[in-house]
């Protein structure tokens, strides 16, 4: 996506039923995920890989911090190790871990604008 600039951390923002999963499912497809993507709402941390042109391997960390209530609870499940891999890892609820994020992140906003639009916005 050339919109991210090559950033592979993602701060993804949005109200409940946003479409932030959906997003993040229509980005694994555009990277070659194969098989299904879902919610890691009570997993909180969904990995896939996906292949690069040369042949191997690239991983993809989609994890959702809705469920968590402190800075300890993301400590605790390793957030601060996927946000310095270099790999893909998109954050759904990332208010938590704002402090956490590399300088270079890119944060995306889902604004509901109508039963079935949305308008996204990436800074």
């Amino acid at each position: 996506m050339d919109a991210l600039a090559g950033r592979r951390k993602i701060a993804l923002y949005g109200d409940m039923g946003a479409g932030k999963t959906t997003f993040v499912n229509a980005f694994c497809r555009y990277l070659g995920v194969r098989g299904s993507t879902a919610s890691p709402t009570f997993s909180l941390i969904n990995q896939y890989s996906f292949p690069l042109p040369d042949g191997s391997y690239a991983l993809f960390h989609h994890l959702d911090l809705y469920r968590l209530r402190s800075i300890r609870e993301v400590f605790d499940i390793g957030v601060e190790d996927l946000l310095y891999d270099p790999w893909y890892c998109v954050i759904e609820w990332p208010q938590l871990a704002e402090s956490l994020l590399p300088e270079d992140s890119a944060k995306i906003q889902i604004k509901i604008t109508g039963e079935s639009s949305r308008r996204i916005l990436i800074l």
